[in-house]
Order: C-alpha cells, then structure tokens, then sequence
C-alpha cells in the first residue's frame, strides 16, 4: 500500500476510534473500549473490511507503547513510591505474583507450555489505571477506604509493567535454566549500561543545552525533547535486544527528575492520546466481532471467571493483611478487570512468538469484556462491600448480645482529620465518652493528647462499629470526605443504632438532601460553611475599605455610620431582624 492509502487508513481508524470512543464515554463507559470496539468493528477478522493494511497500521500503533511507557516513567518517584507504604506495597506486589503464579498454574491444566502460561499470567495479573480512577473521580470515591487501596495497588501494578515486559523477552528466547540465567545476566548489562547513558545525556548534556535555550519561553523545545529522548530511547532498546517499553520508561523516568518534568506532561499530552487511540484500535483489529457473537457464552464465561478470580485474591491479600472484609470485597471487585497494559505485554509476546494469535484473541475478546463491565463493577463494589460487611455484623451483633456486652458511648468520632479534631478539641474536657474511630492509625497520635479512645478500622463494617460500640453512642459524627463512604458508614449506623443523633459532613451541597433522606439528623456543607465565611471577612473587609474611603473624603461621622449600615446589613446582637 502507497503512502497516502495508509494516512487514509489511519485517519478513518482514528475517526472510528473518535465516534465510538464518544458513544461508549456518552454510556458512562471508558473510551479505551470504544476504541478497541473500532479497531474490531473497522478492521478485525470478522468486521467491515474497511481498514486493509493491518500490519502497516499495527507497526505505527506499537510506537503507541512509548508514549504510554513514557508518561509512567514521567508520573515514577522514588518519594511516591515510598509514600505508599510497606503494606500497600507488598499488598500490590503479592497481588501481581500471586495472581499471574495462579494463572499460570490454571492454563498448564489445559496442556499449554509453560511459555504461554507465564506470558498470560503476567497479562491477567493487571488491572485497569484508567478504567478504575476514571469511575472512582466521577464517583468521588478516591478517597474512600475501597478507593485508597485500590489507588495503591493499580499504582504498583503500573511499576511491574516494565519487568514483565522483560520478562516477555526473556520468554521469546527459551533455552536451558543455564542459558536462561546468562540471558538475565546480559539483559541486566544491557539495561545497566542504557540507564547510564540515558542519565549522563539527560542530567548533564540535555539540562545544560536546553538551559542555554531557555525552554520555558520555547514550548515547542519541550515537546520534541521529549520525542527525541522518548522514541530515541525506544528504539535504542529494541536494537540492542531489549524492551522498548523499558527504554521508553527509564528516558521517561530521568526526564520526571528534571527541571522541565511539569511542562513535558502537560505537552506530550496530545501526541500520546493520538498514538494511544492507534494502538488500541489496532489491538482491537486482533478481534473478531463474528467469532465474539459465535462464541459469546465462552467469552462471557472467561471474563466472569477472571473477574472472580482477580477479585478473590485481592480480597484475600487485604483480608490477610488485616483489612475489614468489606472494604477488601469492594477492592478486590474494582480491580477484577485485565487492563490496558494487558494489551502491551500481549502485543509483545505475539510479536516474539510466545503465545499465537489465536490465544491472543480470546484473552482480548475477554478482557475487552471485563473493561466493559468495569464501571458497573466499581459502581456496585461499596454496596456489594458494605451489604458483606452488615451481615457480618449481623452475626457479631448476635454473639454480642448472647454474651451480654454493652459499652455506654456518648460521642462517636468517625474520621479525625481537620474536622474531626476540631469537633474532639470543642468536646475535650467536658467529661463525656468520646471515641475516635478511623481507618488510619496515626490518627491515635493526635487523638491520645486529647484524652480520647482510639480505634482503628473501616467505620463502613458493621463488626467494627459493633466492637467499637456504636450501637450506645448518644451522638455520631461522621466527617468522612467521600459521599460513598460516608453514606456507607451511616448505613451500617442505623443498622444497628436507630436512636443516635447522626451529624454528617458533607463535601458538596448537592448531597445534603440524599444524606438527610438516608437517615442524618443534621447535615453541614463544606460549601455553605466555607461560603459563609468568606462572606463574613469579604464584609467585614468592605467595612474597613469604605471606612478608610470615608476618612480620606472627610466625611462626617453620620455620613459614615450611614455609609456602614448600607454596606452591613447583619443584625446587631439582640436584634430580632432575620439573618
């Protein structure tokens, strides 16, 4: 095919990618499916027939995998990496090992090689970043309980991209354990000696280049630096036998260090959303839409039991590690998907000879299926979660009562961040029964000065709230930032507790009629509360300002008490006037 037939190819799979990306996003879906759905609908086995160069399209789409690898690299810190935590990193480690070992340990059943089930469980042991985030934002749920381990683990996954990616090479190569050990060995010199060069040019030749050339006042520098060391690192792995995507990550990774790491992710948006949108519709060419009809229960089928399957190993890891079983069902049921690097480690070992296109169908036929059912999955995951956790409360409710425990509570605290310590400062020395109760240990550290109790755990589980002894607290104070959450909290609250007083935060005005209809008693808005105060110093700033006017004009103090009252109209104290 001659040039211009394929620039026509490739902006029809790109005007196929925009139409069905617009409808799948207008059905509250992420557009990452429509674009798969274009390339199976345009150009797949089964489809239309309207795309021909499927090769040519598929060579330029796996330049798409930089820039992906690339802006990993970019958002990669060695201080986020820290910041998450021991147990939510090896919680996110565990999960990727253990899943692609189980995996693999599935597919050697079917009499598959051991290349193969190596090469699917490394692709199966990822979930969906920009599925998962995408529906928790819309949701407000980032912050929940379910959110947050959610968040870490997706986090982690991202960074076992690149030796899985390694490990794909390793796999296309076979051979002895011996000449295998030799292989890591070189590929460990390899990928030494590429990390060096790309640290000295980009920390010690490229920063005192482009200072000289002012980049912040030349926008477009920054755009084709990060080209130039991006697909020039890519390509400078593949020739030296490899991982373009560890290439592409490593320049990412040493440009997120530099002084132009801010503008080179605003800038290198647009040309990564094009290529990205190429090499999924060009994933979803692999596809037969005729074949996925044909065999849709078999399809289904799979996707059910990978989500379960994923699910089920999340919830175990968090409930090992300690985490409520609600919240680890709601975790496990969000990150149930395969995800968008699914794809690249799959298009990798298709290109090595690992797994045959044929096997390579089936598992992105499936995992095009369970990113459909991602945004329903998230959606019900806090209800599925809490309804876990209230039956389990249920039995703990009833051994509580058969062995006759009771705890007299007056305040229940659930959440201690700035609001909630600013409600235990206005209690303490009161002499009431105050207890803190949330997820987050180091809230102990600021309650125990105070005086107070304090109890770590998930406020959404009712045994929690049973042990805790919520079921005799007089006043319940949920200060919880995520509406989801807190709704789920306060649920769990009257399911065990109809009589208490339930004050309830509320981020957004827009919720305080969904809370009030759900059983609080007294709803106060970050909104209204924020808005009055500024409205209280705006007004008292008005006051100054027009008094300094009047003293600068010589006005006479009858003419500035009137000046006041026209710009103050709150009422004085003891006055009956409506505020």
């Amino acid at each position: 095919m001659d040039t211009w037939g394929l620039l026509l190819e490739i902006v029809i799979l790109l005007a196929g990618c925009l139409v069905m990306g617009g409808v799948l996003t207008s059905l509250k879906q992420n557009p990452l499916v429509g674009y798969l759905l274009a390339g199976m609908l345009l150009g797949g086995p089964g489809g239309l027939g309207v795309i021909q160069a499927e090769e040519n399209i598929e060579a330029i789409a796996e330049l798409g995998v930089a820039p992906l690898l690339f802006s990993l690299g970019l958002e990669f810190s060695w201080q986020r990496l820290v910041g998450l935590g021991r147990n939510t990193l090896l919680a996110g480690a565990v999960q990727v090992v253990l899943t692609a070992v189980a995996t693999a340990a599935v597919v050697l059943l079917f009499d598959r090689s051991m290349r193969e089930a190596v090469a699917l469980g490394a692709m199966v042991s990822l979930s969906s970043t920009a599925a998962v985030l995408r529906v928790l934002i819309d949701r407000s749920e980032i912050d929940s309980s379910h959110g947050r381990n959610a968040v870490a683990v997706l986090l982690v996954q991202d960074m076992a991209v690149v030796p899985l990616a390694i490990l794909m090479t390793l796999l296309s190569r076979g051979g002895t354990p011996t000449e295998v050990a030799m292989g890591v060995l070189r590929i460990l010199g390899l990928a030494g000696g590429l990390v060096l060069a790309l640290y000295l040019l980009l920390n010690h030749v490229a920063v005192r280049a482009l200072g000289q050339l002012s980049v912040e006042k030349n926008r477009e520098l920054t755009v084709l630096l990060a080209v130039v060391v991006g697909f020039g690192a890519t390509w400078a792995a593949h020739a030296i036998g490899l991982s373009p995507a560890l290439g592409a990550f490593m320049a990412g990774m040493f440009l997120g260090s530099s002084p132009f790491a801010t503008q080179l992710r605003a800038d290198v948006s647009s040309i990564r959303v094009v290529l990205l949108t190429l090499f999924f519709g060009a994933v979803g060419m692999v596809a037969d839409p005729l074949w996925i009809a044909a065999n849709f229960p078999m399809v289904f089928g799979i996707a059910a039991v990978l989500i379960l399957f994923k699910a089920s190993i999340v919830w175990g890891i968090l409930r090992a590690m300690g985490q409520p079983n609600g919240v680890a069902l709601a975790t496990g049921l969000c990150l149930g998907q395969v995800g968008e690097f699914a794809f690249v480690l799959g298009s990798t070992a298709v290109a090595a000879g690992v797994i045959g296109r044929q096997l390579h169908m089936v598992i992105v036929s499936s995992a095009i299926v369970t990113l459909f059912l991602t945004p329903y999955l998230v959606s019900f995951a806090p209800r599925v979660g809490a309804a876990l956790s209230r039956w389990r409360g249920n039995v703990q409710e009833r051994k509580a009562a058969a062995a006759g425990e009771h705890r007299n509570l007056d305040v229940l605290i659930i959440g201690f961040g700035p609001a909630g310590q600013a409600i235990a400062q206005a209690l303490t020395g009161r002499g009431l029964q105050i207890l803190v109760l949330d997820l987050n240990r180091a809230a102990a550290r600021v309650a125990e000065p105070l005086g107070l109790h304090v109890q770590a755990g998930d406020a959404s589980s009712v045994e929690v709230l049973e042990h805790a002894g919520a079921a005799s607290a007089r006043i319940v104070v949920i200060t919880l930032p995520a509406r989801s959450a807190a709704l789920a909290v306060m649920d769990s609250v009257r399911a065990i507790n109809s009589t208490a007083h339930v004050v309830i935060r509320s981020r957004y005005q827009r919720h305080a009629a969904e809370f009030e209809r759900a059983g609080a008693d007294e709803v106060i808005g970050d909104e209204f509360e924020v808005g009055r105060s500024l409205a209280d110093h705006v007004s008292r700033q008005v006051d100054v300002l027009c008094s300094d006017q009047h003293s600068d004009n010589g006005g006479s103090d009858e003419e500035e008490t009137a000046l006041l009252a026209a710009t103050d109209q709150r009422p004085e104290a003891g006055s009956t006037g409506e505020l």
